[in-house]
């Protein structure tokens, strides 16, 4: 039998056999203001949402339209339900990209209507890697090998509930964006 964790709305749920119906913007955004990246070595306190939050403005930064910046705002979304784990260890965890997948798939489905593209995918993960970089370089003056960003970001700490309530401005502002191009379409 599967077990469920229970959610910052109260939610009981199944990472490992999720449903649709108990997926909410507001548990994955108190969720990811409240985990740290870099498994909590970074010298300050810097959550998986400004990150996102980051991720979304280079996004949009570089132009790439409101889909693009809404699926790097959620593209770390699955984290809410089964934490931030490191690179390194990741790989090595059996099984876990598949669940991180099934998450992940269902979150942009619930959110953007479909799943990305590998093309798009690999949009996000060019923009994600970019700002590892950055975050490293800012925060821990260590120069990883990755891409450059166009946005002007601080790679600031938030307090959790401030990037708790910009995640979810800033989604509520995306999709407002999304709906708004669907309608043009």
């Amino acid at each position: 039998m599967a077990q469920y964790i229970t959610t910052y709305t109260g939610v009981h749920f199944y990472p490992t056999e999720p449903e649709p119906d108990g997926i909410r913007i507001e548990d994955i955004a108190h969720s990811l203001s409240m985990l740290c990246r870099a498994n909590g070595h970074y010298r300050e306190f810097y959550s998986v949402a400004d990150h996102s939050i980051d991720c979304a403005a280079e996004a949009a930064a570089r132009g790439l339209g409101a889909y693009t910046a809404m699926l790097c705002l959620l593209h770390d979304a699955a984290e809410a339900y089964i934490s931030d784990i490191p690179r390194p260890v990741k790989r090595e965890l059996y099984g876990i990209y598949g669940i991180e997948e099934k998450l992940a798939a269902m979150i942009y489905k619930k959110f953007i209507g479909r799943e990305p593209t590998e093309e798009e995918l690999a949009k996000v993960r060019e923009i994600d890697d970019a700002m590892l970089f950055h975050e490293f370089k800012e925060n821990m003056g260590e120069e990883l090998v990755y891409g450059e960003i166009v946005s002007e970001r601080s790679f600031r700490s938030r307090q959790p509930g401030e990037a708790e309530k910009e995640f979810l401005e800033l989604f509520g502002k995306i999709e407002n964006e999304m709906l708004r191009s669907e309608k043009r379409q």
